[in-house]
């Protein structure tokens, strides 16, 4: 990266943005970070106590998580839903990418774009909130269903995770088609035609030809959408109900209502750690490397 900018704009400029980004990532980044771990392995203490003898380094705030069953419940199936989220996004989004890719005009493609574009241009609250609406006992959706006689009574969407997963595809459907895109769109349309021509139907097509080409995409897409899954606050809590709870909210609680920052500091950091694996294990899984995500 450095050598591409020195080549493009000179040793000085290469060098101040190389400095800028250095102290951005060591100020907005690194520094966050250990103190996060810092508070997170020191107990909740008294203002009095704060520097004194108990004022040590231990496990006793991760020790609560795996104490607390109902905490640690909602831990996993935090880790469950954002995987849920992240393949359904996924499976929306890979046909919307093809399309854009390999099928749309420059003008349909375009106009597409703008069309997923513009919601995008509103604050996520105010999305999230138009789904809650839309989603509601006595809703639009549900207006129309009864309208069309396809159900009999009012559905409650919002009973379960119903609403969140629906509201978390919508709000990170662009972290997923953008990184599709930009891979499909690479690939060379010959080998298309040419596995059609030897008699290839579209699924093989696209399992043989088209995914395996894309796989760095797909890695980028499923990493960056089950990171904002997993960290997501606003939409569990606008369309989760009372069980369907994140740990994001538990998080929030400790530090917001509790006022436990040890305590909200050591699940936030276990979380972190969820995030770190789940990326290891789609570059692993897809085979691809930070180079290949980087692209």
């Amino acid at each position: 990266m450095f050598r591409q900018l020195k080549a493009r704009f000179g040793a000085p400029v290469a060098m101040a943005i190389a400095g800028i980004l250095g102290i951005w990532l060591i100020l907005m980044v690194t520094l966050p970070q250990l103190q996060m771990i810092d508070y997170s392995l020191r107990p909740s203490l008294l203002p009095a106590e704060i520097g004194g003898p108990k004022d040590g380094w231990t496990l006793i705030n991760y020790v609560t998580l795996f104490n607390n069953d109902i905490h640690l419940s909602i831990f996993f199936k935090t880790l469950w839903s954002s995987v849920l989220v992240t393949s359904l996004t996924l499976l929306v989004s890979y046909p919307l990418a093809y399309y854009l890719a390999k099928i749309a005009t420059p003008g349909q493609a375009a106009l597409c774009l703008l069309l997923l574009i513009i919601p995008f241009w509103i604050n996520e609250i105010l999305r999230t909130f138009s789904w809650f609406i839309l989603l509601a006992f006595r809703g639009p959706l549900n207006e129309i269903l009864l309208t069309l006689g396809l159900i009999e009574r009012p559905i409650r969407f919002l009973n379960g995770d119903t609403g969140v997963l629906v509201g978390m595809v919508y709000a990170y459907i662009l972290f997923m088609v953008f990184p599709l895109y930009n891979a499909i769109e690479s690939l060379d349309g010959n080998q298309i035609r040419a596995a059609r021509d030897l008699g290839a139907g579209s699924l093989r097509t696209h399992w043989r030809i088209v995914i395996p080409h894309a796989k760095p995409g797909i890695a980028t897409g499923c990493i960056m959408t089950f990171m904002l899954a997993a960290g997501s606050y606003a939409v569990p809590a606008l369309l989760g109900s009372p069980g369907s709870r994140w740990f994001t909210q538990i998080i929030y609680n400790w530090f917001f209502e509790g006022g436990d920052w040890n305590q909200g500091a050591a699940y936030a950091f276990l979380l972190l750690i969820l995030c770190i694996g789940f990326m290891a294990l789609v570059m692993r899984l897809f085979k691809v490397g930070l180079a290949d995500i980087a692209k």
